[in-house]
C-alpha cells in the first residue's frame, strides 16, 4: 500500500484478541491515513471495523501493534496520557448521541471546552455558538435533549465533538439510530464541517450509502482489511 502525503495515522500490524472467548477481532491490520482525509470503514457485525474504531481512538488497547497518530505511539500512552489526548485532540460523534439528559444544548456541546479548563467563560460561549451556529441549532440553545428531534440530538453531538476543534473526528455509526432522511442530512453536515475543519475524520458503518459520503472506503471481514475504494 503506497503511504499518503502527510500521514496523520498509522496503523501498524494492529491485533486485537478478546482472550475469554478467543475472538481474534483484528488480525495483523495496516493502515495509513492522510490527515483531513476522511475514511469509512464497512463490513458486516464483528468484522472488527468498530474495535478498530476504538483502539484508534484511545478507548481500547491492542493485543499487539501499534497506531501513531502523528509521531506519537498511542497504544504506548498511559491512562493519564491517553485521557488528555482523548480530551484535546479526538472528536467523538456516536450512534446514540450520549448527550446529558440534565444538561441544555448549550451545555452538552461545550462540555469538552469546560472539561479542557483552560478556556475562559466569553472564549467557551463564543466558540460554542459558533459551532452551534454552523449545525442550524442557534435557536436551540437553552433546550434539553428531551424537547428535540434525533436529528436535532445528533447534531449537538457533532457540535460536541468538532467544538474544541479536534485532529481526528471518530464517528461509531453515526447515522444508526436516525430515519434515512434525517441521516443523510446530518452526513452532509458532517462532510461539510470535516472538510471545513480539515479534520482527519474515521467513520465505522453497515450502511453503504453512509460510507459513500467518505473519500476512502475501507472494507474489512473477519478482523481483516479485505479491500479498499478510493473515489
Amino acid at each position: 500500500m503506497s503511504e499518503p502525503h502527510n500521514t496523520h495515522i498509522h496503523i501498524s500490524s494492529l491485533s486485537k484478541i478478546y482472550d475469554e472467548h478467543n475472538v481474534h477481532a483484528l488480525v495483523k491490520v495496516e493502515l495509513k491515513i492522510a490527515a483531513g482525509e476522511f475514511v469509512a470503514l464497512t463490513g458486516p457485525s464483528g468484522c472488527g471495523k468498530s474495535t478498530l474504531l476504538n483502539i484508534v481512538a484511545g478507548i481500547d488497547k491492542p493485543s499487539s501493534g501499534a497506531v501513531y497518530l502523528g509521531t506519537t505511539n498511542i497504544t504506548a500512552l498511559n491512562d493519564k496520557q491517553i485521557t488528555e489526548r482523548r480530551r484535546d485532540k479526538i472528536g467523538f460523534v456516536f450512534q446514540f448521541f450520549n448527550l446529558l439528559s440534565t444538561l441544555s444544548v448549550f451545555e452538552n456541546a461545550s462540555l469538552p471546552l469546560a472539561l479542557a479548563g483552560k478556556y475562559s467563560s466569553a472564549e467557551i460561549r463564543k466558540r460554542t455558538e459558533v459551532i452551534l451556529e454552523q449545525v442550524g441549532l442557534s435557536q436551540r440553545l437553552d433546550f434539553f435533549p428531551s424537547q428535540l428531534s434525533g436529528g436535532e440530538m445528533q447534531r449537538v453531538a457533532i457540535a460536541r465533538a468538532l467544538v474544541h476543534k479536534p485532529e481526528l473526528i471518530v464517528a461509531d455509526e453515526p447515522t444508526g439510530n436516525l430515519d434515512s432522511e434525517t441521516g443523510e442530512q446530518i452526513l452532509k453536515l458532517f462532510k461539510d464541517l470535516c472538510e471545513a475543519g480539515g479534520h482527519t475524520t474515521l467513520m465505522a458503518t453497515h450502511s453503504s450509502e453512509a460510507a459513500a459520503y467518505a473519500g476512502r472506503i475501507i472494507r474489512m471481514k473477519d478482523g481483516k482489511i479485505l479491500e479498499e475504494v478510493r473515489k
